[in-house]
């Protein structure tokens, strides 16, 4: 089905200032303490969302275990610590090599086990290890990964190049690049470990700020199976451990990365084995989604989404004047501030021929885990969403001349966003850094790689008033002195005539799925086709 649409464009209904400015207001206040999930903040957060909601017209989006309607959904979350960490010794060579955890290496467990233990696993080199059969590309071709432990390279085969052209999209990080895909796919392969060697620039951080993340605590959704699908362990090495390990092998890393970067590699057992242990403590929680819903006019059993992230950090680190509460009003007050503007101007504007979902996720600071928890366990089905929009940390200052899209050209929703640009009289800005791989970092990724498309669009920093010079320092303000911090607060002199034309865009992209009788579906070899194909399909049969 073409893309270009039949109806006329609609009328966007008015953007309440006043209700975003009391929603930042109320939820970035002090009263709310950061809105941490599980504390004593999280029942305020959920009524304060609630009562907007309703105040828009929603109705309760879930139904709870007595049958009745509800507006929240339970998220049960596993908190794993790991203690007594071993050396990684690699045995098999010339003579056994020890490695220390933190400084060499870093390991941690999907699964919710007092004790995990690696023993004797035979180490593979797998390349990139990538199972991409929409592009022809598999490295783990031809091995049984059972009792293996995978050693994998960071990023995508073709990450150094300049532009987009490579099978991979060159120099733009696609999914098959992301650490989390990797320890997935080698959890699909049967593998029983994996590790990730970390090199700095296709990483896009340094070896610090892996050794940050994993030596804490981790979050994950709980699964029925307590993540007993997942690898034993999986973790990252210094690049020069890597080295030592493939010396002891009789290899060569630079020999075997260049051997990596060509279709057709296949994986290299390296004659080594592996041996690693540790414990873990494990505490269970419950957080909470909120869930609102509009219901369509014409074909109700069919949905587009609005997401939003109401978790941040709670009590963090003290500043300089001894502010301990990371108060989230950018990030992301604003964000739930839209979904409650959104809501009140879906409802002025009458049913949309779908239905619309309104998606308060907890987690996120967590890594995604409430979007996440949702996209596993749908109140409404995946393969009746149509797609949908997220928002994340809208900016404060004047309107913008441009928009940056996150991932760039991924799907059909490009069509209806250039469409909605040319309405709007907005251009589009390259988006920066795309090696990083941002698409895959915020709410919506839980969606699209169910094959359901979203729009991960920016506001860009090309500002009616003051031009980029003021965009930049703006974006750089925010960055460099608020992201995370207790500073992160609301201002009564915020301009926030931005944020307004960030929701008027919001609505009309929203509005073009709900009104229309689109599928938007990913471009051809992009890494979340085949899913949507088969979702497609499903929806078609019935």
């Amino acid at each position: 089905m073409p893309l270009a649409t039949s109806h006329a464009a609609p009328a966007v209904p008015p953007v309440d200032e006043t209700l975003m400015r009391d929603t930042i207001r109320t939820l970035s206040s002090d009263e709310f303490e950061g809105r941490g999930p599980g504390t004593a903040a999280e029942p305020k957060t959920l009524d304060a969302i609630i009562a907007r909601f309703k105040a828009a017209g929603l109705q309760p989006g879930n139904t709870g275990p007595d049958g009745k309607p509800t507006w929240l959904q339970d998220v049960p979350t596993a908190t794993i610590t790991g203690t007594n960490r071993s050396p990684l010794t690699i045995t098999g060579g010339a003579e056994a090599l020890t490695f220390k955890p933190s400084s060499d290496f870093v390991a941690g467990s999907y699964r919710i086990t007092p004790h995990t233990e690696v023993k004797d696993s035979e180490l593979v080199f797998v390349g990139y290890g990538i199972n991409a059969p929409e592009l022809g590309w598999n490295d783990y071709a031809g091995i049984d990964m059972k009792g293996k432990t995978a050693v994998i390279l960071v990023n995508d085969p073709d990450y150094a190049m300049d532009g987009e052209d490579g099978l991979f999209r060159g120099r733009r990080m696609t999914y098959y690049g992301r650490w989390t895909y990797k320890f997935e796919e080698a959890a699909r392969q049967g593998a029983t470990a994996a590790l990730i060697i970390h090199d700095t620039f296709p990483a896009a951080y340094g070896w610090q700020v892996v050794e940050s993340s994993w030596s804490g605590a981790q979050h994950f959704v709980q699964t029925a199976n307590d993540g007993a699908d997942q690898t034993i362990a999986n973790g990252w090495v210094q690049k020069p451990v890597a080295e030592a390990i493939l010396k002891a092998a009789g290899k060569d890393l630079a020999a075997l990365t260049a051997a990596a970067q060509t279709k057709g590699f296949k994986a290299v057992p390296l004659g080594l084995k592996a041996n690693l242990s540790f414990d873990n403590t494990i505490e269970k929680a419950n957080s909470h989604n909120v869930v609102g819903l509009l219901p369509g006019k014409t074909r109700p059993d069919e949905y587009v989404l609005y997401t939003a992230h109401w978790d941040h950090l709670g009590r963090c680190k003290p500043d300089a004047s001894g502010d301990d509460i990371c108060n989230g009003a950018v990030d992301n007050a604003t964000g739930v501030a839209a979904l409650a503007a959104l809501a009140k101007m879906s409802r002025m504007a009458g049913p949309a021929a779908r239905s619309q979902v309104f998606l308060a996720v907890t987690l996120e600071e967590s890594g995604l885990l409430g979007s996440e928890y949702y996209a596993q366990n749908p109140v409404f089905p995946l393969a009746k969403t149509v797609g949908g929009v997220n928002m994340d940390a809208l900016p404060v200052g004047s309107p913008a001349k441009d928009v940056t899209v996150t991932g760039g050209d991924k799907s059909e929703l490009t069509a209806i966003l250039h469409k909605v640009e040319a309405e709007m009289g907005l251009s589009e800005a390259p988006e920066d850094h795309p090696e990083r791989g941002y698409y895959y970092r915020s709410d919506h990724f839980s969606f699209a790689k169910r094959g359901v498309p979203m729009f991960a669009v920016e506001r860009g920093t090309d500002l009616v008033v003051g031009g980029k010079a003021a965009g930049t320092a703006i974006s750089d303000d925010y960055t460099n002195v608020r992201y995370h911090q207790p500073s992160d607060e609301y201002e009564e002199s915020w301009d926030m005539s931005g944020m307004k034309q960030d929701v008027k865009l919001f609505y009309r992209l929203g509005r073009e799925l709900a009104d229309s009788a689109l599928w938007p579906n990913w471009h051809p070899n992009d890494e979340f086709r085949a899913i949507r194909d088969k979702s497609l399909a499903e929806t078609k049969g019935k």
